[in-house]
């Protein structure tokens, strides 16, 4: 993983905690939450505050989510909202932190400026001991406060103050006074500046877990369903009706089909759509050319043909099926028939724009796993899992690739490939679409990069 690390492919910006009083806020927050410190004097953490250099030093990177449920958090700047979150269990749960941050942002910013912010998502189950207890979880809420308790304080403050002014005898009460002097002296002016973080909820519905080999939860949807890419036969019996694995592709696609969570790629002959797809066909081709044990040194953009010719009897389906929907695109020849048992069939989808694109498109990178790309940007768990089992030859093109030609400019990147800032792996709340002339809305809307090949052709 050191290419990765290297090229901040891989706990790329972390939030840098090294000044003495920052690590000493960490340490209140850390002891408060766990009952343990950290001696290290210099480390990096994500938007929850774990940090891996303070896992093995602890040697337990679950310090801050024992039994995968229940993430607490621990805040020290307002930078951490733009960081990844590390060892991800749910799908859900950085846009969670991300909202709340957000929905708080003065009230961090004055409270992170003296002391940490210590809290937790929390639900309504402490284990998901078996995969019938996820769907317990139906709500998320946050609590949090500083290792202080200033919010807590404040809030006891606030109330003496109603006493204060309301009770005809709170002039007098010198006992009341002597409390409220002292409260002030920790919150500072709770009248002027109110010291309080919104009681905030979550519901969680749908969504990704990382328990059980990984499981895509669809609760709230016309047509539900547990989608278990890996395997079923261990889940038992879950409350939904309807659990698919990776061997069912035809229920699969039904399944996005009737809920309308994927479209088209391209309803037109688009050069874009070719270009989207030409670039899936090369990722195919190096995973079966370094399968095949082909040398990639030196490997440019330029020599995908040759590589194609020299490789052609170890092409999979994939290649070949992307190579005529780009010939039918370009040169107009005989419209490829690709029905969901195809293999290459999931590599022609992407969500569509609901409020779950972003999970759907998760799924779609699990479904399409020879597509590299598409797995960084949406599967960040299930890409570095994958990428510790490829040969060297092919960590190494893909890792030149994305610093050469995604990490240069991901938001540009995203927007060619989604239509709209997608999400890096987790869910986010949906952003206006940047204003465009009515061809290229018409192009966006048509390609797209992953979507369903219609059959009706």
């Amino acid at each position: 993983m050191n290419r990765l690390i290297k090229h901040g492919l891989m706990f790329g910006n972390l939030f840098h905690v090294h000044s003495p009083a920052l690590v000493e806020r960490y340490n209140r927050a850390l002891e408060h939450l766990t009952g343990k410190r950290t001696d290290l004097s210099d480390f990096h953490i994500d938007i929850s505050g774990y940090s891996p250099e303070v896992g093995d030093d602890l040697n337990d990177h679950a310090y801050l989510n024992h039994q995968g449920v229940n993430r607490q958090f621990i805040l020290l700047s307002m930078e951490q909202r733009t960081a990844p979150l590390l060892n991800m269990k749910f799908s859900t749960s950085r846009a969670i932190l991300q909202d709340f941050i957000a929905e708080n942002e003065a009230q961090l910013f004055a409270l992170t400026a003296r002391d940490a912010v210590a809290g937790e998502l929390v639900n309504s189950v402490y284990d998901v001991t078996t995969p019938a207890r996820l769907f317990d979880i139906r709500r998320v809420e946050i609590e949090a406060d500083t290792t202080a308790g200033t919010v807590k304080d404040a809030e006891k403050l606030g109330a003496m103050v109603d006493r204060f002014k309301t009770e005809p005898d709170g002039w007098f009460d010198d006992v009341l006074i002597a409390d409220m002097i002292t409260l002030a002296g920790k919150t500072g002016d709770v009248v002027r500046n109110p010291v309080r973080l919104k009681q905030m909820g979550f519901d969680q519905r749908n969504f990704w877990t990382a328990h059980f080999g990984g499981l895509y939860v669809f609760q709230d949807l016309e047509h539900p369903a547990v989608i278990a890419p890996s395997g079923k036969g261990h889940l038992g019996k879950l409350p939904l009706e309807f659990v698919f694995d990776a061997s069912e592709p035809n229920r699969i696609a039904q399944f996005l089909t009737l809920n309308g969570l994927a479209e088209p790629i391209f309803e037109g002959r688009e050069t874009h759509a070719a270009a989207i797809l030409r670039q899936k066909m090369d990722f195919v081709l190096i995973d079966a050319v370094t399968s095949a044990g082909g040398d990639l040194s030196g490997t440019t953009r330029a020599d995908m043909r040759s590589l194609a010719r020299r490789f052609h009897a170890d092409l999979p389906q994939e290649f070949h099926a992307l190579g005529a929907l780009v010939n039918w695109i370009e040169n107009g020849s005989k419209w490829p028939l690709i029905t969901s048992d195809h293999p290459a069939y999931f590599y022609t989808l992407r969500a569509s724009d609901t409020k779950d694109a972003a999970l759907v498109n998760m799924l779609l990178a699990e479904l399409a796993p020879k597509d590299a790309r598409q797995m960084f940007i949406c599967h960040k768990e299930l890409f570095y899992a994958t990428y510790a089992q490829w040969p060297e030859a092919k960590k190494a093109y893909v890792v030149d690739f994305l610093v050469a030609e995604y990490q240069v400019d991901k938001a540009g990147a995203r927007d060619t490939l989604f239509g709209h800032d997608a999400p890096m792996a987790e869910p986010a709340r949906k952003r206006d679409v940047p204003k465009r002339d009515k061809g290229d809305r018409d192009m966006i809307a048509r390609v797209g990069p992953w979507g369903a090949v219609r059959r009706n052709r």
